[in-house]
């Protein structure tokens, strides 16, 4: 199977550049995060990418539905179709790990989602849906807005069988980041997977300054994952221990500050006692260069249809690697 390459940014100043650079190295979708405890808007990230740019698909990958009034939400998928057309704009929404976690909330109930999913789908759609407790629809005028209805695909982000169940459900794709093993992907459209990590220079090893610097916050990930949702698997990572007595010396009301800082980024003060460079096995993306093309074919073999890879470090060197390894031509 074909897997798609792509590449996830968090809305920072230089992103739009970025996706500028990885629509030239021939990157299928830039997907933005929905961070806003962490970084800035991922909406204006993304309308500042779609006028330097011709080509490439961009999307929110995911979108936290609670951030905004709906019509909030649909007011900007409209406008991020006026800017790229129809046929570049690509939706991902999920129940906010990053998005509220970093503000000390739990993330959002699947059984809630399909309820915040389809009443932007249809205010999309021109139709009239009741949000707290009054009529809403669009009622932009031709000219003030994209002609309705806008239809484009649309991705849920889910590391479990309840947010598979909500993607099949809706007919969506699925994003994701960590896909648990025998996980089956059939009858979705699509599964993109978030991917972390590094092409290694000749003679790097996974305990190299650089490599551990530049791949180590997509481990730190995990970490934080794990934690939270009290995973088994964070007893499999190295000095678990370690990082669970460093997380609760922190004040438990201000934990979640402490916990998230840096996150999907950069190591934090936490992330820099624990993350070492044979954590970094966990990730499919760290490679040398002549082994990526089959780590990508693997992921592929299990259902994976498209990679988004998140660069991180000097985000320049890191596409560049990565497309040539994977064998992008632009």
């Amino acid at each position: 199977m074909t897997v798609t390459l792509s590449c996830a940014f968090p809305p920072v100043p230089d992103t739009p550049a970025h996706i500028e650079l990885a629509e030239q190295l021939g990157f299928h979708t830039a997907w933005v995060y929905d961070t806003p405890a962490l970084q800035l808007d991922c909406w204006m990230t993304l309308a500042l990418a779609a006028v330097r740019t011709s080509r490439i698909r961009l999307g929110p990958g995911v979108l936290i539905p609670t951030l905004r009034h709906p019509m909030v939400t649909a007011s900007a998928i409209a406008h991020l179709v006026q800017l790229a057309g129809r046929e570049r704009v690509v939706v991902g929404v999920g129940t906010g790990f990053t998005g509220r976690r970093a503000m000390g909330r739990k993330p959002l109930r699947w059984a809630d989602m399909p309820a915040h999913i389809t009443t932007v789908q249809r205010l999309l759609r021109g139709e009239t849906v009741t949000v707290q407790d009054r009529p809403v629809r669009m009622l932009h005028w031709p000219g003030q807005a994209p002609a309705r209805p806008i239809e484009v695909p649309w991705v849920v982000g889910v590391n479990g069988p309840k947010g598979l169940e909500v993607a099949r459900d809706l007919g969506a794709g699925v994003f994701t980041s960590r896909p648990r093993p025998g996980t089956s992907y059939a009858g979705l459209p699509s599964v993109t997977l978030l991917g972390f990590g590094t092409v290694l220079d000749e003679g790097e090893t996974l305990d190299s300054p650089r490599v551990v610097a530049t791949a180590g916050p997509g481990v730190s990930v995990a970490y934080h994952a794990f934690l939270e949702q009290g995973d088994g698997r964070l007893a499999d990572l190295p000095n678990a221990d370690r990082f669970v007595d460093l997380v609760e010396a922190t004040a438990e009301a201000e934990r979640h500050l402490s916990l998230h800082e840096g996150h999907l980024t950069e190591l934090n003060a936490i992330d820099r006692q624990v993350v070492v460079g044979d954590a970094l096995r966990i990730l499919p993306l760290v490679a040398p260069a002549a082994e990526l093309a089959d780590r990508i074919a693997q992921l592929g073999q299990g259902g994976v249809t498209e990679i988004a890879f998140q660069p991180m470090g000097d985000i320049e060197r890191e596409l560049r690697a990565f497309a040539a390894a994977a064998g992008l031509t632009g």
